[in-house]
């Protein structure tokens, strides 16, 4: 069995546009604060050690009635402007017709997720797609990854395993989990750090299959 896990945003879809309006929303409605670019929305989102609550609302804790009202706003707002890059749906659809397993591990909260997609028709393809709210730890932590596996019943000695992003946190949390990584650079980081690194989706398609 051949297993392929996949990040979400900046590696199967752009987001970038919907998550900016509603962090920028938020800025506005509780902080009077001066829209923020999509480029400083995505460069903060992929640090890998941040406070997300300073760099988009300078408040030190992120506040719960920022973190409602952006959910409330995101909600709604986040399959207005998503889509998937170049080459994803194709890639997707090859590794299940040659019988690979897919799923989907991020950061972000599962019900927008499973919303954006749905949205993309794409949710069908994938066995599992699980976020940050279904785990104690979020990535770089392996949890979300070893809870995908032990879906399948992994075994490292019978079944091969790649984690996809494009994200430091993405190669970590794969590296924990024991797995392959592979560094996606066509969507929010242009180059990765990893022994691996695809400039494009069908280039996963030579490495998995």
């Amino acid at each position: 069995m051949k297993i392929v896990i996949f990040d979400m945003d900046g590696t199967l879809l752009d987001s970038k546009k919907d998550i900016t309006i509603s962090i920028n929303h938020v800025r506005e409605a509780h902080h009077n604060l001066a829209p923020l670019s999509e480029e400083y929305v995505v460069r903060a989102i992929n640090m890998e050690v941040r406070n997300l609550s300073q760099l988009f609302y300078e408040t030190e804790i992120y506040h719960q009635k920022d973190r409602e009202l952006f959910e409330s706003h995101y909600e709604v707002q986040c399959v207005k402007n998503v889509y998937l890059y170049e080459g994803v749906e194709e890639m997707l659809k090859s590794l299940v017709a040659s019988d690979v397993k897919i799923s989907v591990a991020t950061n972000a909260p599962t019900q927008f997720a499973l919303r954006m997609l749905e949205h993309l028709r794409v949710e069908n393809l994938f066995n599992v797609i699980i976020g940050a709210d279904k785990v104690n730890n979020s990535k770089p932590s392996p949890e979300m990854l070893n809870h995908i596996l032990n879906y399948y019943e992994y075994d490292e000695k019978n079944h091969k395993a790649w984690m996809v992003g494009d994200n430091s946190k993405d190669i970590l949390s794969a590296d924990s989990a024991g797995i392959d990584s592979i560094f996606a650079t066509w969507g929010f980081s242009t180059q990765g750090d990893a022994k691996i690194v695809v400039k494009k989706p069908p280039e996963v398609l030579d490495i998995v299959l």
